[in-house]
């Protein structure tokens, strides 16, 4: 699994499976020496990718370093701000999405849903904040839906130090059981969150669960004051991507082959949702 790790006082991601090196929080102080750090990190261990989310004002700087912006999140800096998700590609081949076709029907598909509807949660489901007793049934939920993930959300020990720290887990239940979950992953300091690790067993799929998860989190992070939510989510998934659009998310741009998900580098589409326009 990657590793989480803290250059000056930025937090990166990097490892060999998912092959590239992620900048998941910038400290503008770092700059612009973290950029020089972080190519003789990819060049050591011949990472194929590097990808960093930062402040809209470094775009000219990561430009010139022959960074791509891949998607760009409108206001996700205290509400102001655009964040841009700029990427080095090391590899020519990681370049190239061969899938692009499908994942622009995937676009095209999603978009066409009308926002706004969604189903009822049948009576005999509840949704709720995870505590840390439900930490064993979410490890086994996040378990028999992900065969690999780019985070280690299979391991009770990661749930627990990550739910002590800025993420917020939402379950749904049937008969005190966990069968869907998602997570909010608050970042305070800027007031953002991103939306993510949705997963729902097998059996219970096709019963709009994570939009009613989408939902609640979206009630929760609101009373919280934050101003606007993303999701990396999978370029080839009708379903996720169809959850997002329908609940009044704005497609803003993919990642060409960024994340190891089931054990194969897969491209991800950016969706955002500015709360204090709506």
């Amino acid at each position: 699994m990657d590793s989480i790790e803290k250059i000056g006082n930025s937090v990166i991601q990097h490892g060999s499976y998912n092959d590239r090196i992620y900048l998941m929080k910038l400290d503008p102080a770092d700059m612009p020496s973290l950029l020089d750090e972080i190519d003789a990190l990819a060049e050591k261990e011949s990472y194929s990718k590097i990808f960093t989310k930062v402040p809209g004002s470094f775009k000219e700087l990561l430009c010139d370093r022959c960074y791509l912006c891949e998607a760009s999140i409108p206001r996700y800096y205290y509400g102001k701000e655009d964040a841009v998700i700029m990427s080095k590609f090391l590899d020519d081949k990681r370049s190239i999405n061969c899938l692009n076709e499908m994942h622009e029907d995937v676009i095209k598909t999603a978009l066409s849903k009308e926002k706004g509807m969604h189903s009822i949660l049948p009576s005999e489901y509840s949704i709720r904040k995870c505590e840390k007793q439900d930490i064993g049934q979410m490890a086994d939920v996040y378990q028999k839906t992900f065969d690999t993930y780019p985070f280690p959300i299979h391991d009770p020990d990661y749930l627990l130090k990550t739910m002590e720290d800025n993420v917020v887990y939402f379950g749904v239940f049937k008969e005190g059981k966990v069968v869907a979950l998602s997570s909010a992953e608050i970042d305070y300091d800027y007031s953002g969150v991103e939306m993510t690790d949705f997963a729902t067993l097998p059996e219970f799929r096709g019963k709009g669960l994570s939009s009613e998860l989408l939902r609640k989190m979206e009630k929760d992070i609101k009373a919280k004051g934050i101003k606007t939510a993303y999701t990396i989510a999978r370029a080839s998934s009708y379903g996720m991507n169809i959850v997002f659009a329908k609940c009044g998310y704005e497609y803003c741009g993919r990642l060409v082959n960024n994340t190891n998900i089931s054990g194969n580098i897969e491209s991800m589409n950016i969706w955002y949702r500015n709360f204090q326009t709506d």
